[in-house]
C-alpha cells in the first residue's frame, strides 16, 4: 500500500453495512451457544434437526433474506441467517464436535442437507468438508446428491468447495466431475466451473495449483465454454480468473484459442466467457483479445455451442425413446 493510499480517508460504511454489523453483534454470542449445543445433539439427529431450525430462526434477519432472495432468483426456502453468525455457530459446533466419530456426524448432515431450508443445506455441506478425510466415500455420494437436487448457484457455490477438496483428495473424482459436463442440469453444469474455480484455495492439500491441474481444468473448460447459460457462463469465467492468478501463461493461449472461434463463428455465448476472465491477463493480451471480440454479443434463444452441449445432444437424439431435451433458459444481450 502507498502513502498516498493510505493516506485516503475510508469511506464511510453505508447504512446498511452499520445495521448489518450491528445486527451480527448483537446475536454473535447467541450463534455460539447455539452451536454449542448443537454438539451435543448429534446423537440425535430429530433433536438437532429442530434445534437448529429454531435457533437459526432466532438468529434470521428479513432484511438479508431479502437481499439473498434479489441476487439469487430462485433461491429456495430462507430465513436470512447472515453468513457471520452461520459461520460462528458452525464454528462452536466443530470446536465441540472435534472428538465425535465420523458415523454419528454423517448421519446428522444426511438430514439437514435433505432439507428445504437452505441454512440448513449450507450448514450440512460444510460439515461434510469435514468428513472426507475420515469417510470418503458415503461423503461424496452425499455431495453428489446434494449436487442432483441443486437449484440456484448459493448452494452450488457451496458445494464447490468440499467437491474440489475431493478431486484433490482422490484424483478418479476428476471422471466424475468431468460427467457433469454433459448432465441436462445447468447447475451441475455450473458446479463444473466452480469446482475448477476453488480446488486452487483448498487448504491443507497440495497440488491445487500444479500444472496438471491447470490442463485438467482447462480441458474441462474448454468442453463446457459455449454453453448458452449465464450461471454456467459466470462459473467458467470465474474459474479461467483464479487459473490464471498462478499460470497466465496457459489461461492467455487458452483465451486466444477461444477468442479465435469466437470470432470466427460469431458465438456470443463464447465471447462472453471470454471477456469476463480479461481482468487476469496482462492489459496488453486483454485489449488486444477484447478489440478482436468487439460486436459479438449474447442473443436470446441462441443454443449452446459447447462441444458438451453437442455431444450430450447426439446421446440424446440417439437414445431409443428419450423425452424432449428442455430448453435452455433465456438471456438479454
Amino acid at each position: 500500500m502507498t502513502y498516498e493510499t493510505a493516506a485516503r480517508p475510508a469511506p464511510s460504511a453505508s447504512a446498511t453495512t452499520v445495521a448489518s454489523n450491528l445486527f451480527v453483534a448483537a446475536h454473535k454470542d447467541r450463534a455460539v451457544v447455539l452451536g454449542d449445543r448443537l454438539a451435543y445433539l448429534v446423537q440425535d439427529p430429530d433433536a438437532f434437526v429442530a434445534m437448529i431450525k429454531d435457533g437459526f430462526r432466532e438468529l434470521a434477519d428479513p432484511v438479508y433474506a431479502n437481499g439473498s432472495r434479489h441476487i439469487a432468483p430462485g433461491l429456495g426456502p430462507i430465513l436470512g441467517v447472515r453468513l457471520p453468525l452461520m459461520e460462528a455457530a458452525d464454528k462452536a459446533f466443530k470446536r465441540g464436535t472435534r472428538k465425535t466419530p465420523t458415523t454419528l456426524l454423517i448421519d446428522v448432515m444426511d438430514r439437514l442437507t435433505r432439507e428445504e431450508l437452505r441454512e440448513l443445506r449450507w450448514f450440512g455441506i460444510w460439515n461434510l468438508g469435514r468428513l472426507l478425510p475420515t469417510d470418503p466415500e458415503r461423503t461424496w455420494q452425499l455431495l453428489r446428491r446434494a449436487a442432483r437436487e441443486s437449484d440456484e448457484w448459493i448452494t452450488v457455490d457451496t458445494l464447490a468447495h468440499p467437491y474440489g477438496e475431493g478431486i484433490l483428495r482422490d484424483p478418479r473424482r476428476w471422471a466424475e466431475i468431468e460427467l457433469l459436463a454433459y448432465s441436462e442440469s445447468l447447475w451441475e453444469r455450473r458446479l463444473v466451473g466452480s469446482t475448477i474455480a476453488t480446488i486452487p484455495h483448498v487448504r491443507g492439500i497440495t497440488g491445487g495449483r500444479s500444472p496438471a491441474v491447470v490442463e485438467r481444468s482447462l480441458a474441462l473448460i474448454g468442453g463446457l465454454i459455449g454453453d448458452a447459460e449465464p450461471d454456467v457462463q459466470k462459473a467458467l469465467s470465474w474459474a479461467l480468473r483464479n487459473l490464471a492468478q498462478f499460470d497466465q501463461p496457459s489461461v492467455s493461449r487458452f483465451l486466444e484459442a477461444e477468442t479465435e472461434t469466437a470470432g470466427r463463428t460469431t458465438d456470443g455465448h463464447r465471447a462472453w466467457v471470454v471477456r469476463d476472465s480479461l481482468s487476469k491477463l496482462s492489459p496488453e493480451t486483454a485489449a488486444v483479445l477484447r478489440g478482436r471480440l468487439d460486436g459479438i454479443r449474447r442473443r436470446p434463444g441462441v443454443p449452446s455451442s459447447s462441444h458438451a452441449a453437442a455431444a450430450a445432444e447426439f446421446n440424446h437424439a440417439t437414445t431409443p425413446g428419450a423425452a424432449p431435451r428442455p430448453a435452455h433458459s433465456q438471456m438479454e444481450a
